[in-house]
C-alpha cells in the first residue's frame, strides 16, 4: 500500500492487528468507505495477533457473548466460502472435560466418554462437546481482509501515533514526522488501547494479562490428528514427586507451583491431518502488566512454562505423560497479552470523545470475534442498524446496574 504524507482521510484506524484490520475491512467493504488508513508501527498481524491460538467457539456463559460470537462465526463461514477457504477453517469443535459428575443432559458421561473421547483420562466424568467450534489461520484471514481493503482504496501507514489533537478533525502526529488528519478514528491498538485513549484525555477499563503457549513436534504421536480442541475445566495441583514438591515449597518464588492452579489447560493438534505439531496453552496468569514493545522482554514470561503446561495437559490427556520426563526436542514457547475488562466482555463503540471509536478488550478471543467486532464498530460509525447486543458490548453497559450485577455474580467469565 502506498504511504501517506501530510494528508487528510475520512477514517484512521490505529492498530493493524486482527481487530483493526477487520474494522477497516467492514468500513471499506460494507459501508463504502474508501478513505481509510490503518496506522501501526509494526507489520500487520504482528505483536499479539501473531500469538493467536487460532481457535473459535460459540460457547459462552452469557447469551450476549454467544450471539456476538455466532455472528462472527457466520462471517468466518462466509469469508471461507468467498476466499476458497484461504484461512483453513475447520469445524472440529471444542471438548470441555471435567472430573465432576454430569449436571446437564447434553454432557457425555461414563462409557460414552471412553468410546467417543478415548484420549481423555479415565478420571474424566463429564464432557461437553461444543459442535460450533474449531480453528482457523488468523494470519491468513488478516492478510485476505487486508488485500480486500487495498482493493477498495484503503491504505496502510507504518508508524507510531505519538499524539492526537482533537478538534473539528483529529490531528494524528506520527513518529515518522508526518501528520494525518481524520474525521473519525478507531482505537484498535490492542494492549496499547489505553495508551491511545490517554492521548484523548480518556481511560478505558481494561488491563493486560500476559499469557503463554507452547507448540511442539509430537514425535511420539501422542495426540490424534482428528482430536478436537480439548480443555480441562478443573482446577488441579501438578503431579510432582515428593522430593520435587519439597524443593519447590522451600523456594518462595516457586512455592506457588505446589498450590492449586486454575482450570483451562488446553491442547489441540496443529497443522492439519498430516501435521506433526501440537499446541498447548494455560491462561493461569492473573498478574497484570503494562505491554512491552518487545514481547520477548515481558518479565512475566516464565521459562518453566513448557514443563508446567505439559504437566497440566498430561493430567487429562495421559498420552502426553512421557513428555514430562523427556521433553520434546523441538518446540516453540511464545506469549501475548489478553487485554480484557473485568467481566471479560469487549468494548466496541463510541469513546467519550466525539468521532472516536474503539474495538478493544478482545482478550483471548480476538481471532474468533474480530469479524463481528469490526462489523459492529463500522456500522456504528456510519449510523447503520446495530445488532441487539451492541449496547451491552459498549461502555453503556456500565450504566446498566442489573446487567453488571449479573456479570459480577457469574460463576464463569468464559476464559478458556
Amino acid at each position: 500500500m502506498p504511504g501517506i504524507s501530510d494528508d487528510a482521510v475520512d477514517i484512521a484506524v490505529i492498530g493493524a492487528g486482527v481487530a483493526g484490520i477487520a474494522t477497516a475491512y467492514y468500513l471499506c467493504l460494507e459501508q463504502g468507505k474508501t478513505s481509510v488508513v490503518l496506522i501501526d508501527p509494526r507489520q500487520p498481524m504482528s505483536y499479539t495477533s501473531a500469538q493467536s491460538g487460532d481457535n473459535y467457539r460459540n460457547w459462552w456463559p452469557h447469551p450476549v457473548m454467544t450471539a456476538f460470537t455466532n455472528d462472527s462465526i457466520d462471517e468466518l463461514d462466509r469469508l471461507a466460502r468467498d476466499s476458497n477457504d484461504v484461512f483453513n477453517m475447520t469445524r472440529g469443535g471444542y471438548v470441555l472435560a471435567s472430573r465432576k459428575e454430569p449436571e446437564r443432559e447434553d454432557q457425555a458421561s461414563g462409557s460414552a466418554i471412553a468410546r467417543d473421547y478415548p484420549w481423555l483420562s479415565d478420571e474424566i466424568r463429564s464432557v461437553t462437546h461444543i459442535r460450533r467450534g474449531g480453528d482457523i489461520s488468523a494470519q491468513q484471514l488478516g492478510m485476505y481482509m487486508l488485500e480486500k481493503i487495498r482493493e477498495r482504496g484503503g491504505r496502510l501507514l507504518r508508524g507510531a501515533v505519538t499524539s492526537i489533537g482533537a478538534g473539528r478533525r483529529f490531528q494524528l502526529e506520527i513518529d515518522t514526522g508526518i501528520t494525518v488528519e481524520a474525521e473519525q478514528l478507531v482505537n484498535a491498538a490492542g494492549p496499547f488501547a489505553n495508551h491511545i485513549a490517554g492521548m484523548l484525555g480518556e481511560t478505558i477499563p481494561v488491563t493486560n494479562l500476559f499469557q503463554q503457549k507452547v507448540a511442539f513436534e509430537d514425535r511420539l504421536g501422542a495426540i490424534r490428528r482428528d482430536m478436537p480442541f480439548s480443555i480441562d475445566l478443573d482446577a488441579k495441583t501438578l503431579s510432582w514427586t515428593d522430593e520435587e514438591r519439597e524443593l519447590l515449597a522451600d523456594d518462595p518464588d516457586l512455592a506457588w507451583l505446589t498450590e492449586t492452579m486454575p482450570g483451562g489447560t488446553h491442547c489441540r493438534p496443529d497443522g492439519g491431518p498430516k501435521g506433526k505439531w501440537v499446541k498447548l496453552g494455560w491462561a493461569y496468569n492473573e498478574q497484570t502488566s503494562e505491554p512491552r514493545e518487545d514481547l520477548a522482554n515481558e518479565p512475566l514470561a516464565d521459562p518453566q512454562f513448557p514443563e508446567i503446561v505439559m504437566r497440566g495437559a498430561a493430567a487429562f490427556i495421559p498420552a502426553l505423560r512421557p513428555y514430562i520426563d523427556e521433553p520434546p526436542p523441538r518446540y516453540s514457547h511464545y506469549g501475548g497479552y489478553y487485554t480484557m475488562t473485568e467481566e471479560n466482555w469487549p468494548l466496541i463503540g463510541p469513546m467519550a470523545t466525539d468521532g472516536a471509536f474503539m474495538v478493544a478488550a478482545l482478550s483471548g478471543f480476538g481471532s474468533m470475534s474480530a469479524c463481528a467486532a469490526g462489523k459492529l464498530c463500522a456500522a456504528g460509525m456510519t449510523a447503520n442498524r446495530l445488532p441487539d447486543y451492541a449496547t451491552a458490548l459498549s461502555t453503556a453497559r456500565y450504566d446498566d446496574e442489573v446487567l453488571m450485577q449479573e456479570l459480577r455474580n457469574a460463576t464463569s467469565r468464559g476464559i478458556l
